[in-house]
């Protein structure tokens, strides 16, 4: 196994685009000629669009974009901008009079970032789509990443900065990367070495405390969790899936969140991953799975490795120093 850059996965592009002084921005990841797709949606929150087309049963087999933007619900409306660019393209599903763009997405809640009433919209959505042709996606505050924050169990007092990461390998004739926006309540652990990295800060904010330490030691007396939680994240592989096995491996998927986000999952998170597979190569299906599991592992970290601070919050970077 070799890491790779993601734009050597054939078909895929990946594109961002930001307001850094609005505190949100939108990822568009396009295959012209379509990919199978599948989708687990997880944690009590989601904002999702187009997943129920997704479920094995329905019709459409093939996508053509998974938009990931913050704005909360409002964000969704990125993927008008990429519907709009991939028609202006010609690519979609054909209906004879014309072809609509299959186009799923997933939003994050950033609104305490920046500035709240600048959303991912349409132009948006549209302008992540043309950045996408250059297919050289940067990491960090990026994308859906840009207002993304971490550690967020006692509120928004002691988070910190997070963003998008991406990781891509090679296994043989099989290629695996993972575009992952973390937003999550919970803290982010190192998965080589087990260490937390970003998450809720001490009161002092001098270093890192831990969320589940906090959670266990007050289990008989509930309080209102923040619920602007959610990690959102697109698994994409030239591996040839059925519609099924696609659903499968997102559903897999969502344990490269368990093994790098403590804790996930939960009621006030959204956790979403979608699949996009454009079926260049015969590959194990679990042996996938173990593989994917880990990109998406390595994405998140990436994601919180490339955070710079911002917002006057704090980032990992912060604390290198402090080896954290």
């Amino acid at each position: 196994m070799k890491e790779i850059s993601i734009n050597q996965i054939e078909g895929i592009r990946v594109g961002h685009a930001q307001s850094l002084e609005g505190g949100t921005g939108c990822t568009a990841i396009i295959c012209d000629k379509g990919a199978w797709a599948g989708v687990d949606v997880r944690g009590g929150g989601p904002a999702t669009r187009e997943t129920d087309l997704l479920k094995s049963e329905n019709m459409v087999q093939q996508i053509h974009c998974v938009m990931l933007s913050g704005g909360s619900a409002y964000g969704l409306d990125a993927c008008s901008g990429a519907m709009a660019y991939l028609e202006k393209q010609k690519i979609g599903f054909d209906v004879g009079v014309g072809v609509v763009p299959i186009v799923c997405g997933a939003s994050l809640f950033d609104l305490i970032v920046g500035d709240s009433t600048c959303r991912p919209d349409k132009d948006m959505g549209y302008a992540a789509c043309v950045a996408s042709e250059r297919n050289n996606p940067e990491q960090g505050n990026v994308g859906a990443g840009t207002g993304a924050t971490v550690g967020k169990y006692l509120g928004i007092n002691r988070l910190m900065k997070s963003g998008l990461g991406i990781y891509a390998v090679q296994a043989g004739e099989i290629q695996c990367a993972a575009v992952v926006a973390v937003n999550a309540l919970g803290d982010i652990l190192d998965i080589d070495t087990g260490e937390r990295i970003a998450g809720i800060l001490t009161e002092d904010k001098a270093s890192l405390a831990n969320t589940e330490e906090i959670m266990l030691s007050e289990i008989s007396a509930p309080r209102n969790v923040f619920n602007g939680n959610t990690t959102i994240g697109c698994l994409i592989t030239n591996a040839r899936l059925s519609k099924p096995q696609a659903n499968k491996l997102a559903s897999i998927c969502h344990n490269g969140y368990a093994r790098a986000i403590r804790p996930v999952h939960t009621s006030a998170d959204g956790d979403s991953i979608f699949v996009m597979a454009t079926g260049e190569a015969e590959v194990a299906p679990d042996s996938l799975g173990a593989l994917a599991t880990h990109v998406m592992a390595k994405a998140i970290n990436n994601a919180v490795i490339n955070a710079k601070p911002a917002y006057g919050l704090k980032a990992a970077s912060d604390f290198v120093n402090n080896s954290l």
